[in-house]
């Protein structure tokens, strides 16, 4: 059964095609991208760090950066969200906006969009770029860029 969240970025990514982009990513392509997109907003909804993380490809060539500067692999990665954000309340809950997803080549692309945490205390909001790389027919995140606005 397809998610809600799923069906949103469907839309999304279908009325923010368009015929001018030079490097147009596959329907499925896109649709596998945006999945994993959705299982990351429901896990960190769900304050579950571990399956947010299994959208990162499991690596040392993985690369986060931040306000604090890049952080390399996977498992430091995970240990930052688990430093950032130690409990649900922190966390609070994650809407994604997806802006443009293009290819590079065929097996990357990558991805623009905002991501917004509503939070009992002050939220948080932002600007993402995520490279993708597909791994055995599967999309995962080698390069996540991520600046605060607030």
């Amino acid at each position: 059964m397809i998610s809600k969240t799923l069906h949103f970025f469907i839309a999304l990514f279908l009325f923010s095609l368009n015929g001018y982009s030079q490097n147009p990513i596959s329907l499925k392509d896109s649709l596998g991208i945006m999945n994993v997109m959705s299982l990351q907003q429901d896990a960190w909804n769900n304050g579950d760090i571990d399956s947010f993380m299994q959208g990162y490809l499991k690596s040392e060539e993985l690369v986060f950066s931040g306000k604090s500067g890049p952080i390399y692999g996977w498992e430091n990665t995970r240990k930052r969200y688990y430093s950032s954000y130690p409990n649900t309340q922190i966390m609070g809950k994650l809407n994604f906006t997806v802006k443009k997803i293009r290819s590079i080549s065929l097996n990357s692309a990558y991805l623009i969009g905002e991501y917004y945490l509503k939070r009992s205390t002050e939220d948080s909001y932002g600007h993402f770029t995520l490279l993708w790389k597909k791994v055995d027919d599967n999309w995962l995140i080698v390069s996540d860029h991520t600046s605060a606005v607030k």
